[in-house]
């Protein structure tokens, strides 16, 4: 019988997921990560949960390798002004690489998790298709996975919807257990993530100033700040201004009008494609600066670990160190780390 391990975090997906694996006549086992002191009441629930559906339940401490690979490259990139996304770097180096190699110790043949995305097997390797529910498609978060990791992945929730796992958690009388959906970072305490900015992150206040150069205001230090933020500006009166430049050279937060947050041209690095290998019908592919961002096709340029990227529809508050992703179709490519817009040409 094949053994299936599978993370689990005490929410319904990957509740529901380990559910449906054990149906399906896996050996099922769930494991959840220990990725900071503020995850037992995930692992707590987890653990209940695979109580409830009869499968053993193992925690394993990643709380190191945590640190080093999501919290600490986080804060920096906070502290160069940008707006990382730990959750695409958890996915890809924790639970997807740590994790997944602990689960093979454990004994595991395959690894599954909760996430709304299709794994699809071909003569040419593995493709990444987004899940089948709009809403809940999650493929922006794992393009940084590699053809190893989806040989030994499985991830069932990928057709179906968010209303019909719910329905099968309620069906199986686990629904009241479970931990409630939370959009919050996991390590940062109560969410206070200015808290946790202060305590982490060395900051500088500079000036605040407009898009001629006219000073403002005092802003608090870079990491406090993102593009496209209007309030919490500390300014008596910004009126619709909002920041559309955080200038890390002269440690200043530039304000604008809300157009010209719109731009057409960014440019990424730290690309990482599924197949391994640059797709090669780069002509119909589109792409999202946001999870819950819209598509828009693209033009693509390729240089020297770097890519040039042109959008057809402008795109609102182009933000570096969050991600670019590409789409074809319903199959996602990939993608990279937005490292500037180009002012000058959007």
């Amino acid at each position: 019988m094949t053994s299936v391990a599978v993370a689990m975090s005490g929410g319904v997906d990957s509740s529901v997921a380990a559910l449906i694996l054990k149906d399906r006549g896996y050996h099922v086992f769930g494991v959840t990560m220990a990725v900071s002191d503020f995850n037992d009441k995930a692992i707590e629930t987890a653990a209940h949960v695979a109580a409830k559906l009869d499968i053993a339940h193992y925690v394993v401490n990643l709380k190191k390798v945590f640190k080093e690979k999501v919290i600490e490259p986080f804060c920096h990139e906070y502290a160069l002004g940008q707006t990382p996304n730990p959750c695409i770097l958890c996915n890809h180096h924790i639970k997807f690489n740590a994790l997944l190699a602990k689960t093979r110790e454990l004994g595991a043949d395959l690894f599954a998790t909760g996430h709304y995305v299709r794994i699809l097997e071909t003569g040419n390797g593995f493709k990444m298709l987004k899940g089948t529910d709009f809403l809940k498609d999650q493929s922006y978060f794992l393009y940084m996975l590699k053809q190893e990791q989806l040989k030994h992945s499985l991830i069932p929730l990928g057709g179906l919807s968010k209303t019909e796992v719910k329905n099968i958690a309620a069906d199986a009388g686990i629904d009241n257990v479970l931990e409630h959906e939370s959009q919050d970072i996991c390590f940062i305490p109560n969410n206070n993530c200015d808290k946790f900015i202060s305590e982490n992150v060395n900051t500088e206040p500079g000036d605040i100033i407009d898009i001629d150069g006219k000073i403002i205001g005092q802003h608090r230090g870079l990491a406090y700040y993102t593009i496209g933020q209007r309030q919490g500006l500390g300014l008596s009166s910004s009126g619709r201004r909002y920041i559309v430049r955080l200038d890390t050279e002269k440690n200043t937060v530039v304000l604008g009008d809300r157009e010209q947050l719109f731009l057409k041209k960014l440019r990424a690095g730290r690309l990482s494609w599924i197949s391994g290998k640059i797709p090669l019908h780069i002509e119909q592919i589109s792409a999202r600066i946001r999870y819950k961002a819209p598509e828009s096709p693209v033009k693509i340029k390729f240089g020297d670990g770097f890519c040039d990227v042109e959008f057809e529809h402008p795109q609102w508050a182009v933000t570096p160190g969050q991600s670019v992703v590409f789409y074809n179709g319903d199959e996602m490519l990939g993608g990279g780390i937005i490292e500037a817009p180009d002012l000058s040409l959007s």
